[in-house]
């Protein structure tokens, strides 16, 4: 009897290092494929009345009141996941970030309802959390499989913005939505982010953006771990940025 506990036990330990095995060495370095650069705004969106009067010629920012691009700093700037579990008996809140992000809005302070945006691209192989077990697993195939060069990016492209008029003055924060499609792994869905914003100088934005999303609308599972249970569906996402021109 005894003997065949052993053995129960012995297959659990293999098994359970088989799979913490798996994840390691499936999550990859973390180290990213390439370095981000910033997307550009779509010539198509990016045009407007110029100086002249003259639709369709794109805008420049040498012309008082025209529109100038404010480019994320990715210095300065993070893209953050906070997903709810249970680890071993106690609720943990993982949070995860990392400053691999890059976009830009071209906006004329006077006038922030001619603003355009560019694709906003998060390099989701580099997210860290307070554990390096955890980060491997979030790069593996079950969760973000950003350890694959296929899905090692996130994307988001604006389809609509609400809220977004008036002139922005220097530090006065403005709230404003964004709606866009967003791109995790090979799924696309359509999510809403609630923004804020504030010019702090001429040539700075400052801000946030937060949505939450559903691990099930994006196919993303959670791989079976010792002492994890109870992962929350729900997970927010948010950018802190600065942008400047």
């Amino acid at each position: 009897m005894k003997r065949s506990i052993l053995w129960i036990i012995a297959a659990v330990v293999l098994i359970g290092g088989g799979i913490l095995a798996y994840l390691y060495f499936a999550g990859g370095s973390g180290e990213p494929s390439t370095e981000l650069t910033t997307p550009t705004i779509p010539q198509e969106a990016s045009t407007s009345t110029s100086a002249s009067g003259d639709p369709g010629e794109p805008s420049t920012s040498t012309v008082a009141g025209a529109a100038a691009a404010f480019v994320i700093d990715p210095t300065q700037s993070t893209a953050t996941f906070e997903i709810d579990e249970v680890l071993r008996g106690e609720p943990k809140r993982v949070v995860g970030t990392t400053s691999e992000v890059a976009g830009q809005i071209q906006v004329d302070t006077a006038d922030l309802s001619t603003a355009q945006f560019s694709q906003l691209v998060v390099n989701a192989r580099t997210f860290e959390t307070d554990s390096g077990n955890r980060d491997r697993a979030i790069r593996g195939p079950v969760i973000l499989n950003s350890a694959s060069d296929e899905f090692e990016f996130i994307t988001f492209d604006v389809t609509a913005v609400e809220g977004l008029s008036g002139a922005l003055t220097v530090g006065e924060p403005v709230t404003f939505s964004v709606t866009g499609d967003l791109l995790i792994r090979d799924t696309t869905n359509s999510v809403t982010f609630d923004v804020t914003a504030t010019l702090v100088d001429e040539g700075t934005i400052t801000g946030t953006a937060e949505s939450t999303v559903l691990r099930s609308d994006y196919g993303i599972g959670i791989p079976s771990a010792p002492g994890v249970a109870d992962v929350s569906e729900e997970v927010l996402i948010r950018l802190d940025f600065i942008a400047t021109s």
